[in-house]
């Protein structure tokens, strides 16, 4: 009884010990992998309503599809700018790790709030999250962008994000915007038709944020719309390529370990694309399936690669999982809720330092003919990296 007794007292001081250490580590200050280009970073937010369209998935038949962007930017220098909090107000609700994660308001980012952009024109990215993920979550990525000359426009899909924000208030995902299936389960009919569907949603959202960029006062004559290039991670990769698709002013676009779906697939895309893939991804025609996800995977992969007459440079992030591609892999999180979630072995931070590098590259040499010899470089520089086509 004494030693069931003391092995009681010493689980509980052990728990309340680790307890205490989650709490402190989870409120010490995190900063994002520092943007590499050499402009300063803005950053706004606007929501835009696409009148022209009826919103599927808006709960209230017959509404007009409405759009929270978030803008990061190419900015002027300047001494009296104030950093721009990474989720403010209400989206602080994209927290939902409770102490076992770093708390966003410790959260250190690289942009200014609401500054003036920098002299010249540049070109439009379009950044597409993941199915449930927001813009701001993406901010290491999109900061990076800004950093060396393209104005970002990150779109949070209303309805299928868990949470965005409409004149200040909070939307929800419903399960029209984000029904419950996995972005991988092509040989299931109904995830096929559903994946589909809302890539049609989320591409026609890219190319109403592309085209209202250059509307803001702030930003006319800096934009140059007729290079766009579209961005985005999971079911945002497959929108992202869509969305080229069909636009005319695409010059290339990005699938960040994103199962495809949808016309482009068999169609192909006419233009350059950059497909990254997670470790054990068949999102890039190459893998050795375990499963049945992992067979349809593969096989919409090649159709997709078969089918296109652009360039195409895919590659896999050894040691990276699903997340990795998100802000997650930089932030504090405890073990149990790791443990939960797609993140690889692989440093979060150095994850994404290789995926902005990979980002940089393609759409310097895409938009702006920029010589640079990372694409093509085989094997990579990154050992993490292999390398499973380059053109």
């Amino acid at each position: 009884m004494k030693a069931l007794l003391l092995l009681v007292i010493v689980v509980v001081v052990a728990t309340g010990g680790y307890l205490g250490y989650v709490a402190i580590r989870s409120a010490q200050p995190v900063t994002l992998p520092a943007p590499t280009g050499t402009y300063p970073v803005g950053r706004s937010t606007v929501e835009w309503i696409d009148h022209g369209r009826v919103d599927p998935l808006e709960p209230r038949p017959g509404m007009p599809r409405e759009l929270s962007v978030w803008l990061w930017y190419p900015a002027q220098p300047g001494s009296g700018r104030q950093p721009a909090p990474y989720a403010p107000g209400l989206w602080a609700g994209l927290h939902n790790g409770g102490f076992a994660e770093t708390g966003f308001d410790h959260v250190v980012d690289h942009a200014f709030a609401d500054v003036s952009v920098a002299a010249g024109r540049f070109p439009v990215v379009v950044l597409e999250p993941g199915l449930g993920f927001a813009a701001p979550q993406y901010t290491t990525v999109a900061e990076n962008l800004a950093s060396h000359g393209y104005v970002v426009a990150g779109v949070t899909p209303t309805y299928s994000a868990n949470l965005t924000v409409l004149n200040g208030h909070t939307v929800s995902a419903t399960d029209a915007g984000n029904p419950a299936f996995d972005g991988s389960d092509l040989h299931d009919g109904s995830a096929q038709a559903a994946g589909d569907r809302l890539i049609g949603v989320w591409a026609a959202d890219g190319h109403f944020a592309a085209s209202q960029v250059d509307t803001d006062s702030r930003f006319t004559g800096h934009v140059d719309r007729t290079k766009t290039i579209y961005i985005g991670h999971s079911l945002g990769g497959a929108a992202a390529l869509e969305a080229c698709r069909t636009d005319q002013h695409c010059v290339g676009a990005v699938d960040l370990d994103g199962t495809q779906y949808g016309p482009v697939v068999r169609s192909g895309l006419t233009k350059p694309m950059l497909i990254i893939a997670s470790e054990n991804s068949c999102v890039t025609g190459t893998c050795d399936p375990v499963d049945a996800d992992g067979r349809s995977s593969l096989d919409t992969a090649r159709t997709l690669l078969a089918s296109s007459t652009g360039p195409a440079w895919c590659y896999q992030l050894d040691g990276a999982a699903h997340f990795n591609f998100s802000d997650y892999g930089a932030y504090y999180l405890a073990a149990p809720l790791r443990a939960l979630l797609a993140l690889g072995s692989i440093d979060g931070d150095t994850a994404l330092t290789i995926v902005n590098a990979y980002l940089t590259a393609f759409v310097d040499r895409v938009a702006l003919s920029r010589p640079e010899s990372l694409l093509g470089q085989r094997p990579s520089p990154f050992h993490e990296v292999e390398v499973q086509r380059t053109s």
